[in-house]
């Protein structure tokens, strides 16, 4: 049959990019990201991103599709969490994180689209609960670059007797318990103590603008957090510039540039409006704000990033577009 005559359900146009593309572009967009890790933490990174990624293939393995292990979903997810990890965080406690990210972050909904929050950060909501103390160990920067940072090598639920390596504080630590700032140039570079993925702020925001350029991620959502963290951020700063920190503190240091770029643009879990967007992103930087400077934890992008995935389908109600020709109908109302 002549293909102009054949009847066939929409959408009749199709983009060329498909699931696999884009999840294997976020994937190589990281390459930098994971390169700096290395670089700056040694063999521990490796471990780290290696026992996440195990956890997470596994898993997909097991509970996904036939040939589902294609498409880059778990690869980037079990990448995603081992970034939001400790150098020194112990393997098997990342394998585990790796098996909830993908079992019960995505397919305990029905696999993969289907799930309402990121399944990294669902993994690491995990981690953080259930080993408080390993996930907030954090290897002091430098040292002999073969050297392990940590108890990588520990047997499960086992406890070391003892430390194996000089700890210190985040530069967000430093600044919410002692007020000591950190140089913005270490923030940029990553020449700091912290996750793996709060190395080279710079690198994380190349890999996002390569992302918004391939129409991969919507720059609205990034865009919104930073201007929303940055404003809050003068205006405390202002406030009390000693006990606040500076807003380009506030912007690279932590998790926000990579919570940012990489999961709070998640298609799956960020509205799909635009309006949605910048409305999920305002909601992401002020709780930030609001954890970071008066929660018990100096960091709140996980729980930002979580607390707005749950308001997603009440957003995309709320900011749908109506029809053309049409007026808004109210709740209740005989049609």
């Amino acid at each position: 049959m002549d293909p102009r005559l054949s009847l066939t359900a929409s959408p009749h146009l199709k983009a060329p990019d498909s699931t696999p593309t884009i999840m294997w572009s976020v994937v190589g967009s990281l390459a930098p990201v994971v390169g700096a890790a290395v670089y700056f933490f040694g063999p521990s990174a490796v471990l780290v991103l290696a026992a996440a990624m195990l956890g997470a293939l596994l898993t997909e393995r097991v509970a996904g599709q036939p040939g589902s292990l294609g498409d880059g979903s778990a690869v980037i997810t079990g990448l995603l969490l081992g970034l939001t990890l400790p150098p020194g965080f112990p393997m098997w406690m990342a394998f585990v994180g790796g098996v909830i990210a993908i079992g019960l972050g995505k397919h305990i909904f029905g696999g993969l689209g289907q799930n309402v929050f990121n399944p990294a950060l669902l993994g690491r909501a995990f981690l953080q609960a259930a080993f408080p103390g390993a996930i907030t160990t954090w290897p002091q920067a430098g040292g002999p670059w073969m050297a392990l940072r940590g108890d990588n090598l520990a047997l499960p639920l086992m406890r070391p007797d003892a430390p194996d390596v000089i700890t210190a504080a985040t530069p967000l630590g430093l600044m919410k318990f002692d007020f000591i700032p950190t140089e913005i140039m270490d923030l940029l570079i990553g020449t700091t103590s912290g996750s793996l993925g709060e190395t080279s702020a710079v690198l994380i925001l190349l890999g996002g603008g390569y992302l918004a350029l391939k129409n991969y991620l919507n720059w609205r959502i990034p865009a919104g957090i930073f201007a929303t963290v940055a404003v809050f951020g003068a205006i405390l700063y202002s406030i009390d510039p000693v006990r606040f920190p500076s807003p380009l503190f506030a912007l690279f240091s932590g998790g926000l540039m990579l919570g940012a770029i990489y999961m709070a643009t998640d298609m799956v879990t960020s509205p799909l409006t635009n309006a949605g967007c910048w409305i999920f992103a305002f909601g992401i930087g002020v709780l930030v704000v609001l954890i970071r400077t008066w929660g018990g934890l100096p960091e709140g992008v996980m729980y930002g990033i979580l607390l707005m995935n749950s308001l997603v389908p009440f957003i995309n109600r709320a900011t749908q577009p109506r029809v053309f020709g049409t007026g808004r109908r109210l709740e209740g109302a005989v049609p």
